[in-house]
């Protein structure tokens, strides 16, 4: 089910309704944002509710015998077990293929023959971020940072919230699970800013992100029939298009959550306006670089064990997130490609955002879409034609459609005067005159009713 559908505009009222309809039964309240949550993710395929429910339950079952087990060898054998299983998981439908066509690869260099090793393995949708979010819950009860849970519907709640579900963020149990084992209120100001926040990430999804994606696809789809200058537009939007797309299922996500007395932590942190390349990925997809920060960065060593070890600690945060995006050679390229220009800013603090510091804004979107072209390409060779066209004589220019630049214009407009709040809408025209603020509300609805595709699209880190 897709936010910006009608599906998702019926659904939501509804279970809201019930959800504070059950105010005060705490139980009945998490099996009903259980149930929900399996309507929810069933939309796409009911087959792909069984892995969730097998993913969690091996999570759940692991960490009740690690939290009551007394030898760190048996604590550690079942640590292993869930680790295990889910990484066996998302090696299976997200590795398998790529591996295949490897070997076949190393195969036809010898002259042998092998057979076509597709698997046609169907992804299901959000398994990275689900998996990842309940290995760290048994991380954490491992590490004896937070007892194993005993309450079933509590715990499925957690695994299964279905604003963060499929494109995260990627919640800790001790901050999401904790919020299901207690009681929670109708907050009416938090739900109005989380309507807020909504409207604003439908519209950075809607008006930005796939309105920039159609120029995208036309350049990428034919890159010798194009020139360098819409190449290098190309490039740029694909940022762009991420962003929008991402960090508007983001907010749309962490405002559907307040509805229900729910915080989801910020996945974005405004990263269009970083100054240095350290800096944006500070700011981008933070959950993510949270996850790995503290589950591979950190028990490696960290920065503490010298240079050497924080630079290789470092560059398997990079290579871990190409793979985490998925098994193709043009993602691990993109991870070293990170990495590389990641290193020469290391040390360089970061400043916040202003009229000053546009030129180092510049730079850093300059270095960080060159590498967007290596995350968008199908393969190396289509990377690599899309490059040639970047360094060609040909400077034709593709136009931009108005219904792009107005729309992209009014979200860094909007996002740069409100960069040091959680979200655009946050507190413009507060205070002001009411009238202001709602004509600005009912003039995005109406942008987004006009202007949007009656056919919604997909998002870009459902095949994450």
């Amino acid at each position: 089910m897709l936010f910006q559908t009608m599906d998702f505009a019926i659904f939501l009222p509804v279970v809201f309704a019930v959800y504070w309809a059950l105010q005060g039964r705490l139980r009945w309240q998490n099996g009903w944002v259980v149930l929900a949550s399996q309507v929810f993710y069933g939309w796409w395929d009911w087959r792909f509710l069984g892995l969730l429910w097998l993913s969690a339950g091996l999570d759940f079952f692991c960490a009740w015998r690690i939290d009551v087990g007394t030898s760190p060898g048996r604590r550690r054998r079942w640590l292993l077990l869930a680790l295990a299983g889910n990484l066996g998981l998302l090696a299976y439908f997200k590795y398998a293929g790529f591996f295949l066509e490897s070997f076949a690869a190393a195969f036809s260099w010898f002259g042998v023959p092998w057979a076509d090793p597709m698997l046609h393995i169907v992804l299901p949708v959000g398994i990275s971020f689900y998996t990842f979010q309940t290995m760290s819950y048994t991380i954490d009860v491992y590490r004896r940072e937070l007892p194993a849970e005993r309450d079933l519907l509590a715990y499925m709640a957690y695994v299964s919230f279905f604003p963060q579900l499929v494109a995260g963020p990627i919640e800790r149990a001790r901050t999401l699970l904790a919020q299901f084992n207690g009681p929670r209120s109708f907050d009416a100001p938090a739900a109005a800013d989380g309507l807020r926040q909504i409207l604003w990430g439908l519209c950075k999804k809607v008006l930005v992100a796939d309105s920039c994606g159609r120029y995208v696809q036309a350049v990428y789809a034919d890159p010798a029939g194009h020139g360098a200058h819409s190449a290098g537009l190309a490039a740029l939007l694909t940022v762009v298009q991420i962003y929008g797309d991402f960090s508007g299922y983001s907010d749309i996500a962490v405002g559907t959550a307040r509805l229900f007395g729910i915080r989801l932590m910020r996945n974005f942190r405004y990263p269009l306006f970083a100054t240095t390349v350290p800096d944006f990925w500070r700011r981008w997809h933070i959950s993510l670089m949270g996850w790995f920060r503290d589950y591979v960065y950190r028990p490696l060593g960290g920065g503490k064990l010298g240079r050497a070890r924080h630079l290789r600690n470092l560059a398997a945060i990079f290579l871990l997130s190409a793979f985490w995006h998925g098994a193709q050679w043009t993602f691990v390229w993109w991870g070293i490609y990170s990495f590389v220009t990641f290193l020469p800013q290391e040390r360089v603090g970061a400043r916040d955002p202003s009229w000053r510091t546009l030129p180092h804004i510049a730079l850093t979107l300059l270095v960080i879409s060159l590498g967007a072209v290596l995350f968008r390409a199908r393969d190396l060779a289509h990377a690599a034609a899309f490059y040639s066209r970047l360094l060609d004589w040909d400077m034709a220019l593709r136009p931009l459609p108005w219904a792009t630049v107005i729309p992209l214009a009014v979200m860094l407009a909007l996002e740069w005067r409100g960069r040091d709040d959680a979200h655009a809408l946050e507190r413009l025209l507060r205070p002001g005159p009411r009238w202001a603020r709602w004509g600005l509300y009912y003039g995005l609805i109406a942008s987004f009713i006009i202007l949007g595709e009656r056919v919604g699209r997909s998002y870009v880190y459902f095949r994450f």
